[in-house]
């Protein structure tokens, strides 16, 4: 389970947030029962509606037949299309499970190249997922890589197609004209709030996780999250203190950790709260740090630079590898480490790290129970949840995001697509 640790702050903040805390209970009680204004962006809310039995039994199916026949998967998303299942697939993928390719994220033609260059003589399948199937580029990418399945495949080449998008959209017509596997992207959910649905768990069942530990993981953090008092919500209490310290002047959340299996969780992360807040010239900033490498980098500018944010750590409880240091005769100045765990010198590091950065700026740390699908299923559930209510307490909208749509109108324009920029 996950735990909520708030260290060192101001007396000024303690007075805020008790005050955050005593005035929204009514924004947690509503979004505990959902509330009828974002009705079209709250199917993450219940787990079961795009995670029951049958869906999760139907993708756990599919991803098999892939893993049978598939050396290669290309991915072909971008934001919510990929965060999510990429955080998981780059900490967890088991060995012997299909190499997984990310596609639709870029318009480089030097990637591209890379990543088409990556499936020789692999036996490949991809994955399309647009909610919008008017994205750029996961729409740029699906067109270079049916090409190349056809040009490898033939007639063959449709039965390693799969899309994921919005039922009635141009994307269905594309697979059923074409006989590619259509999957629904959830009709009531924005693509940062997907990990716990077709968008995200086929993916990570191709990659071999345990996509029903990583569901039931997501439940019990619904039913803790929705079922307790507010003394008790840890959203909630993370909810009212970011917005307590963005009341004090701080414009950054840092989200760190010394487990580098989290690289990838820092982008879903990112997205989420960067496209739920930055709204209406309000917000905090997410940005992330992996440690102990950007101690080296980044540490500088938190202990000495500007006091412009707050650090939430994730920080793992159960141990999950060992490697200890053994002397090996050479006087080399390191001899304090002979017989001592890596585990436990990462844990030095991190406790070091904390008790020096509470020096300087205000830190929480969420206490992760352990690195595997269950609890990835709780972050996920947790954060989720927690930017709905921070939106909510600041004052916005956490589920449109119409600033992303400002470049598209230029850049449809500037490529000659019909209706690209309106005035």
């Amino acid at each position: 389970m996950l735990n909520f640790v708030i260290h060192k702050r101001t007396e000024q903040t303690e007075q805020d947030y008790k005050e955050l805390l005593r005035q929204n209970t009514g924004i947690l009680a509503a979004a505990q029962a959902g509330e009828a204004r974002y009705a079209d962006s709250q199917g993450w809310l219940d787990t079961e509606e795009w995670a029951g039995e049958r869906k999760v039994a139907f993708l756990e199916k599919l991803a098999e037949d892939i893993r049978r026949n598939a050396d290669a998967f290309v991915l072909i998303g971008v934001g919510g299309s990929n965060n999510a299942a990429r955080s998981v697939i780059e900490a967890l993928r088991l060995p012997g499970t299909p190499e997984i390719i990310y596609a639709g994220n870029t318009l480089s033609p030097n990637a591209l190249n890379r990543m088409l260059k990556q499936l020789d003589g692999k036996s490949v399948y991809i994955d399309c997922i647009a909610k919008n199937f008017e994205t750029l580029e996961p729409g740029a990418s699906f067109r270079i890589l049916r090409n190349y399945l056809h040009k490898r495949y033939g007639n063959r080449a449709a039965e390693r197609v799969i899309a994921t998008g919005t039922a009635g959209s141009s994307l269905e017509t594309l697979c059923r004209e074409n006989g590619y596997t259509f999957l629904e992207f959830p009709h009531d959910i924005g693509g940062r709030y997907t990990a716990i649905s077709n968008v995200g768990l086929l993916p990570m069942a191709v990659a071999g996780i345990d996509i029903r530990e990583l569901v039931r993981g997501a439940a019990d953090m619904q039913k803790r999250l929705h079922e307790g008092p507010a003394e008790e919500n840890i959203a909630y209490q993370y909810a009212c203190l970011r917005n307590a310290l963005c009341r004090r002047g701080y414009r950054l959340e840092m989200l760190s950790s010394f487990e580098p299996q989290f690289r990838w969780f820092y982008k879903w992360w990112i997205q989420l709260f960067a496209e739920s807040e930055g709204k209406d010239n309000k917000g905090l900033f997410p940005v992330a740090s992996e440690y102990s490498e950007e101690l080296h980098s980044v540490g500088q500018f938190i202990q000495d630079g500007s006091p412009i944010l707050f650090e939430t750590f994730l920080d793992v409880q159960e141990r999950q590898d060992s490697l200890i240091v053994e002397p090996d005769g050479l006087k080399d100045g390191f001899d304090y480490l002979n017989g001592k765990d890596f585990w436990c010198i990462n844990k030095a590091a991190y406790k070091a790290t904390l008790a020096a950065h509470s020096e300087k700026l205000p830190c929480l740390t969420l206490e992760v129970g352990a690195v595997d699908a269950y609890h990835f299923g709780q972050l996920f559930y947790f954060f989720q949840f927690a930017c709905y209510l921070s939106g909510r307490i600041l004052g916005v909208n956490p589920f449109d995001q119409p600033g992303v749509e400002a470049y598209k109108k230029w850049m449809f324009e500037a490529l000659g697509k019909q209706g690209g920029r309106e005035e």
